[in-house]
């Protein structure tokens, strides 16, 4: 018997195929490439289920190679389910308790757009704005892939894909457009969620 349980993509929302300047044949091909991840990490667990352990090793083995291929799989499923998301809304600036935070850690709404376009700018696969459990704060941190960089104990709120599948077929290389385009649809009402669900404190 399984110890692991099979999971399904999430349905791609109706609002995303009518973004402000992020195009639907976009999302579709990026919805497609987020099932991809789900299908690969149902894969991966089946064929952990069934390995022989005693191989493990760190320069290779198969092991390591599934376990690894495995973490690349969660986080794009985890990413991208963040990303649809928080899309779909009308941008602008943020307000309620997202809007607190951004201001008493960031200074303003301005400064920390900037940082977050200048983060995703530099960074080669994703962007996030998370909440630090420990440091009691918001930052803005660089993962140049699903797997890479990851802070242990904080919780994004706010996921900015940079790979050039999310924004190649409708700005090419100008990633600083797609950004533009990623905060104009934005939905502030989300992250509230979040921020309520998860009990961060706003004060």
């Amino acid at each position: 018997m399984p110890t692991y349980t099979d999971i399904m993509p999430r349905e791609l929302r109706p609002a995303l195929l009518e973004l402000d300047g992020i195009s639907r044949a976009s999302i579709e091909a990026h919805h497609r490439l987020y099932q991809g991840y789900v299908v690969k990490r149902n894969e991966i667990l089946a064929k952990l289920e069934a390995l022989d352990r005693s191989g493990a090793n760190q320069v290779y083995s198969e092991l390591r190679a599934l376990k690894v291929d495995l973490s690349f799989a969660i986080g794009g499923i985890k990413n991208h389910e963040i990303y649809f998301a928080h899309l779909g809304g009308e941008g602008g600036d943020p307000t309620g308790p997202v809007k607190e935070l951004i201001e008493r850690d960031f200074g303003s709404v301005g400064a920390w757009r900037e940082d977050l376009k200048a983060t995703g700018i530099a960074g080669r696969g994703w962007a996030w704005t998370a909440y630090d459990w420990d440091e009691h704060r918001l930052f803005n941190y660089i993962g140049d892939a699903q797997n890479t960089f990851p802070i242990w104990n904080a919780t994004p709120l706010i996921a900015l894909d940079v790979y050039e599948h999310a924004y190649f077929l409708d700005f090419q290389t100008d990633r600083g457009a797609y950004i533009d385009a990623f905060f104009a649809n934005l939905d502030w009402r989300v992250v509230n969620g979040w921020i309520a669900s998860y009990g961060i404190p706003a004060a």
